[in-house]
């Protein structure tokens, strides 16, 4: 197949290279779409960490290339409110933060991505403090100028509403309960994506995680699989509006 950059657009090679990833063309040439998924979880083989992985199984049967990151294993310190990364450096898409551990690595991930998957156990009628650290970290891609007083701060590399989100919460409530669980879980996120005009896709709750089925549990994979499919699908049609 032959693209023509001057269509712009997203296309897929599945239906003739099986090969070849899901691709679209922006300024930079081709790319290929790419979908990152944040566990924070501490167990990295427990029910959320399936889900995440089927979510991304998912993203991947339409083509796009996925990367996951369990917070868990990485090192991610607390932000210590300096200020440093958010007040200097305009030109600059990731600020520079004194602190030495492996979000500025993430983060030069984060910003290349085309969408996101978010997946948390409720803890203490929240996300948990791992996905919380890390949310909090990513002040790094924001700019704030010193005379902006009672301001908030601008994104260094706004999405313009074409990257998305999708967000994935276990708890052990039963779903009738989502209101209380998983609702500020899903506000806590999307607030953290206000600043990077990211787009929230889909939210999904399992509850009554602790004594959920083995049946029941597959029949939320498969929502899980369709989540991470129709996520890079909106993306797509979102590049295709553009």
């Amino acid at each position: 197949m032959v693209l023509d950059p001057e269509d712009g657009g997203y296309y897929s090679y599945r239906d003739h290279f099986h090969f070849l990833p899901l691709c679209y063309i922006d300024w930079k040439g081709i790319k290929t779409m790419l979908i990152l998924g944040f566990l924070g979880s501490p167990k990295v083989n427990g029910h959320c960490s399936k889900l995440l992985a089927k979510a991304l199984e998912g993203a991947a049967s339409k083509g796009a290339a996925t990367k996951r990151f369990d917070l868990i294993r990485l090192n991610i310190k607390y932000c210590r409110g300096c200020n440093t990364c958010y007040r200097n450096d305009p030109e600059l898409t990731i600020g520079k933060c004194p602190i030495k551990d492996d979000v500025a690595s993430i983060l030069k991930d984060y910003v290349t991505a085309d969408g996101y998957i978010f997946a948390s156990p409720v803890y203490d009628g929240t996300i948990t403090a791992l996905m919380k650290t890390f949310l909090e970290r990513k002040i790094m891609l924001t700019y704030k100028a010193p005379d902006a007083y009672g301001k908030l701060p601008e994104s260094r590399c706004p999405a313009n509403f074409k990257r998305k989100a999708a967000f994935i919460v276990t708890g052990a409530a039963a779903d009738e309960y989502k209101e209380v669980m998983a609702d500020p879980c899903f506000e806590a996120l999307e607030s953290s994506l206000m600043l990077e005009q990211v787009d929230t896709s889909y939210e999904m709750y399992v509850g009554g995680i602790e004594n959920i089925t083995a049946e029941q549990f597959q029949e939320r994979l498969e929502e899980a699989f369709r989540l991470g499919a129709h996520l890079v699908e909106d993306i797509g049609k979102a590049l295709q509006d553009n």
